[in-house]
């Protein structure tokens, strides 16, 4: 209820999303192969891609998660032969231009700063920047 698809916005497949969310202009959900799931108020914004292996991979994205333009999250190619799913923890934010890996999960309340490229799990409450991403700094949630 209460969610805003652009009119070429492309989502297709097994994708179910929750309340309160908007997909942006030309970006791509792809759940053709696998499932997606996103979870309430997710902002997707423009031409960011989203997608999954065949019968292997996943990609979960939990409440108040902001995907920004031109992000790729990938849970469909390997890095170091590590396949598995992108999670999606609640309330973090992954900046313009940015690339999640397989098998990651990204910590409820992390930040991913704008262009990074994430091949590591982040723990939740943190800031992490770079090609590779890397830890910056610990990040207060109530602020």
């Amino acid at each position: 209820e209460n969610c805003f698809i652009a009119p070429n916005a492309t989502l297709v497949g097994d994708v179910k999303m929750g309340n309160d969310c908007s997909v942006w202009f030309n970006a791509v959900v792809r759940g053709d192969v696998n499932s997606i799931r996103i979870g309430n108020k997710v902002n997707i914004q423009d031409g960011a891609v989203i997608h999954c292996t065949y019968q292997k991979t996943t990609v979960t994205i939990e409440d108040n998660v902001q995907i920004g333009s031109h992000c790729s999250i990938y849970s469909n190619s390997t890095i170091d032969g590590k396949e598995g799913p992108v999670i999606l923890k609640k309330n973090c934010k992954i900046g313009t231009h940015s690339t999640i890996m397989p098998n990651i999960t990204i910590g409820e309340n992390s930040v991913i700063a704008a262009y990074s490229f994430v091949t590591k799990n982040v723990p939740k409450n943190e800031l992490w920047v770079g090609v590779p991403a890397k830890f910056k700094k610990k990040i207060n949630p109530s602020l």
